[in-house]
């Protein structure tokens, strides 16, 4: 029986050997002198184990007494946030290198919480999702503050840390709750005792505790609070992480609470999501408009997105969590491309996060601004990119799911969003020049930019086969 359960999760368990493997040689070798082989080792691992779990098996495996589950809808999220997190790492070396901060604990800490992100996807127990949380956000509170010699980096740990604990607070209190009324921790146990009983009083305390912990994690309006401080004052590649591995993992485990332990609940938990999703649209989308620092934009747009992600998941069918995990790629491949260029503003080595220091950019760096163009078109969702068609699917499942004036508000704050996505584009073409950015791009860092440009424009075609697979996932939670 331990033999079965190890071989469901074998993919984790080397993970979590190799980080603290990593973590030994790092220390005993000293110096940091290993810091630049163990990230290019531990990119090439998450890279092999993405391809590993995206290959391996199909159907729905448990281990451990259900607590742990590997099924198509977790499969589908691991590869997204082991790549997701790979990516990250090789774009953050020179980075890490200009800065004097590359240190191997960095690739380690990175491990862990990926590690951490792929637990809360294949949660079956709420005791089991929350190790997997912590496990993730104890590694996302050291890299937030990882520039030690930055106030804003501390200032940036330490808020996320502070509001962290207190999600993790109101996460553990409604899990307790569902827990008293239940009568268990395990999802199958909880969603059997809705569909017997009803949801009681207390159960439905209990999933708004849940909801508040999870929506803080995926940063959804009102518990937004954190992001654009975090997302600015954060070393720029830690904050492209919190931009796509976490996000897609919090996304993740909050599909699979809701429909693996609350599937038979959708009328009771369905106002909670499209409350958090038009208060997230809306507000990201408003507040990004006064914006210039390109960093705190950023923040304010994931805010909007993870929005129109939660539509997906309140439409409560099993086209909505389609929805939601194509809406989950495309935004994180336009996020990996926007970073890489991010990661380059400079002015004379010195870093610039002001979008007026964007203004003719074109004028030096044509292919570049070209790039950067088709990103900011397709994050605001303009036909015929794939941006479009990540919205498109979440506001076809909120309209087939009946609910057509939840969709027209989708629309109304994409428009309002497309604003300051258009603004930075107009800054490259027709703005005023001012201190040129100058910074030198790496091949690395200029390969993934045109990259992920090209995906949205080349991605229409079939979305690159997303679609299907995306279905497939889909199906493996809803049903």
């Amino acid at each position: 029986m331990i033999a079965q359960d190890i071989s469901v999760v074998l993919p984790e368990l080397v993970l979590a050997i190799y980080a603290m493997a990593a973590l030994m040689w790092g220390v005993f070798m000293g110096q940091d002198k290993q810091s630049d082989f163990i990230l290019h080792l531990t990119a090439g691992l998450l890279i092999l184990v993405g391809f590993w779990i995206g290959f391996s098996g199909e159907g729905t495996q448990t281990a451990f007494g259900e607590s742990f589950v590997n099924d198509g809808f977790a499969r589908f999220s691991k590869v997204m946030i082991l790549w997701g997190s790979a990516v990250m790492l090789l774009l953050s070396r020179e980075y890490l290198i200009r800065n004097h901060l590359m240190k191997f604990e960095f690739p380690v800490l990175v491990t862990l919480a990926t590690l951490g992100m792929m637990m809360m996807v294949s949660a079956g127990d709420l005791m089991a999702l929350y190790m997997g949380l912590e496990l993730q956000s104890l590694s996302l509170y050291v890299v937030a503050a990882f520039r030690r010699d930055s106030l804003r980096s501390t200032e940036a740990g330490l808020k996320y840390f502070v509001l962290g604990a207190l999600s993790s607070g109101l996460l553990l209190y409604g899990a307790s709750l569902v827990y008293g009324y239940a009568g268990t921790t395990l999802f199958s146990g909880i969603a059997s005792v809705v569909d017997a009983e009803g949801i009681s009083l207390g159960l439905l305390f209990g999933l708004v505790f849940l909801c508040t912990g999870m929506a803080f994690k995926v940063s959804a309006a009102p518990f937004h609070m954190w992001t654009p401080d975090v997302y600015e004052g954060s070393p720029t590649p830690v904050t492209l992480f919190f931009a796509t591995a976490p996000k897609v993992a919090a996304a993740g485990m909050f599909a699979r609470v809701l429909f693996d332990g609350f599937g038979n609940a959708v009328a009771d938990w369905q106002q909670i999501l499209i409350f958090l999703s038009v208060l997230s649209m809306f507000l990201g989308s408003i507040a990004a408009i006064g914006q210039s620092n390109i960093k705190r934009l950023m923040a304010y747009s994931s805010i909007a997105h993870m929005g129109f992600a939660l539509m997906g998941l309140a439409a409560g069918t099993e086209q909505g969590v389609q929805a939601l995990l194509i809406y989950l790629a495309i935004y994180v491949t336009m996020n990996v491309g926007v970073f890489a260029f991010i990661l380059n503003m400079e002015h004379d080595g010195r870093p610039v996060t002001d979008i007026n220091a964007l203004g003719m950019y074109s004028t030096s760096e044509p292919a570049r601004a070209l790039a950067l163009a088709v990103l900011m078109f397709s994050l605001a969702g303009i036909p015929p990119l794939v941006g479009f068609f990540g919205k498109f699917y979440v506001l076809k499942a909120a309209v087939d799911a009946g609910l057509v004036w939840f969709a027209v508000a989708g629309v109304i704050a994409s428009v309002i969003g497309a604003f300051y996505y258009l603004r930075i584009i107009y800054l490259m073409y027709f703005g005023t020049a001012s201190d040129v950015l100058n910074g030198r791009m790496p091949l690395l860092h200029y390969t993934m930019l045109m990259a992920s440009a090209l995906i949205m424009v080349v991605g229409i075609v079939n979305l690159l086969g997303i679609e299907g697979l995306a279905a497939q996932a889909a199906a493996t939670l809803v049903n």
